[in-house]
């Protein structure tokens, strides 16, 4: 299996022991988001005062298959606390009973476990009633600073593999698509001989380089189309807690992220409940009182807002950066030893590479596209963002189409590796809607 482009960002702030999932002590409330990446959770279900036990649904997402969200905690429920969330309060560990749904896609959306599951291509939630031509179930993470599978599965290896069998059990006859990094360690043959054993799943290893553990990219890599039908994609936080719900009919109200990044005072994973104060994450983690939080990876996380005040239901990491307050003295002239470049112009490309520190500042100002084809060698999809660059500057949106922006998976390399600083993922993030609203618009006259 062949691919394109990608590149490994070397960061500081990688979580140091991968042998370890810390847990966090008890919080005095809870502040569940109503909106997260994919989700928007506008169906409320309790009233305020109620009191709701662990598991309880709280409000649903009418646009995703009423997917539930859940209490992580039983408590008392405070609706005008803080706009956006639903918050609890006077929290015990008090658990719903009674599970209702019968088959195996209805509980796996009662219970929660759903909510880990995409489509490949379009990174929606997919129908849990529907049939899948395919699986694809990662176990690899490769942007930082996000939960690596490796760490969830170390201890829970029956729980993976009982996982694997339920939803062979749920697609049939449909291939599963087990993907795994090309390392070499003990760990790695126990874990793939345990694979090997696991009817109807084949065994993918792919080189341990960003972004090619993406969906979509696999995907195609596999050769699923898309016409063909929806193709389920699920990590492996989604493995386990689709063993959760089937095996012992417990709600999946805690999820593992990583906490990273240079002002992380000590990088690690961590088992957390949706709803966990961020503050008190900071308070924990942080080792600078300036700083900055991206909700996900440095590459594709979004930023952490003063009005985020709790883990919302999609999380897979925290991301801590140092504020910068001061301009760096005389840094366009220091030799760089302590800094990287996908070009190559620092000193430090003449050792093995550097963990840069990465701080907010922008380390010089936007400049035009200097036509260097950087972003062309280290994109997956294949296209070429320089030259979608200077049509949408152009406002030549049809030459943007042709040039198939369709394919830009958003991983973020290309305004990464940038030289002249523009931020083309975003550029084409919008380029993208654009088209889709220009389409839309166009079905609707012609009805």
């Amino acid at each position: 299996m062949k691919f394109k482009g990608g590149y490994n960002v070397l960061l500081q702030g990688k979580p140091e022991d991968t042998t370890k999932i810390k847990r966090l002590p008890e919080p005095e409330s809870l502040y569940l988001p109503l909106q997260s990446r994919r989700f928007a959770f506008g169906e409320i279900h309790v009233k305020n005062g109620q009191n709701v036990c662990a598991g309880d649904t709280v409000a649903r997402d009418k646009n995703n298959y009423s997917l539930p969200l859940l209490a992580p905690r039983a408590g008392v429920v405070k609706l005008e606390e803080a706009a956006g969330h639903i918050v609890l309060t006077n929290l015990s560990v008090q658990s719903k009973i009674n599970i209702t749904a019968e088959e195996n896609g209805g509980k796996l959306l009662s219970l929660g476990a759903w909510q880990f599951f995409y489509d490949a291509y379009t990174d929606e939630l997919p129908n849990p009633t529907g049939s899948p031509q395919a699986v694809i179930v990662s176990t690899v993470s490769f942007e930082p600073f996000t939960a690596m599978g490796r760490i969830q599965i170390k201890d829970k290896l029956s729980q993976f593999a009982k996982g694997l069998e339920y939803l062979r059990d749920i697609v049939m006859e449909q291939p599963i698509y087990l993907v795994v990094p090309q390392i070499t360690s003990v760990w790695a043959s126990q874990f793939r001989q345990r694979m090997q054993n696991c009817a109807n799943v084949s065994l993918v290893e792919i080189p341990a380089k960003y972004p090619y553990d993406n969906f979509s990219i696999l995907a195609r890599k596999l050769g699923l189309k898309k016409q063909a039908g929806p193709i389920w994609a699920v990590r492996t936080e989604g493995v386990l807690a689709v063993e959760q719900a089937l095996t012992s009919s417990k709600p999946c109200t805690s999820r593992t992220i990583s906490i990273g990044g240079p002002a992380a005072a000590s990088p690690c994973h961590i088992e957390i409940m949706p709803g966990y104060p961020i503050r008190d994450i900071f308070d924990i983690f942080a080792s600078e009182t300036e700083i900055r939080a991206i909700n996900g990876g440095i590459l594709t996380g979004e930023p952490v807002t003063k009005e985020i005040l709790g883990i919302d239901t999609e999380c897979r990491g925290l991301t801590i950066l140092p504020e910068c307050r001061e301009r760096e003295f005389l840094g366009f002239a220091r030799p760089g030893w302590d800094r990287n470049s996908y070009s190559g112009c620092f000193a430090s490309a003449l050792g093995a590479g550097v963990s840069q520190d990465m701080t907010t500042a922008l380390r010089g100002e936007p400049r035009p596209c200097i036509s260097c084809n950087f972003c062309e060698e280290v994109c997956p999809a294949g296209i070429m963002p320089h030259l979608l660059h200077k049509y949408l500057y152009s406002n030549l949106i049809e030459d943007v189409e042709r040039g198939r922006i369709d394919l830009c998976i958003e991983c973020g390399l290309c305004s990464f590796v940038c030289p002249s600083k523009i931020d083309l993922k975003n550029e084409f993030v919008d380029a993208k809607e654009l088209i889709e609203k220009e389409k839309n618009e166009s079905v609707t006259e012609n009805f």
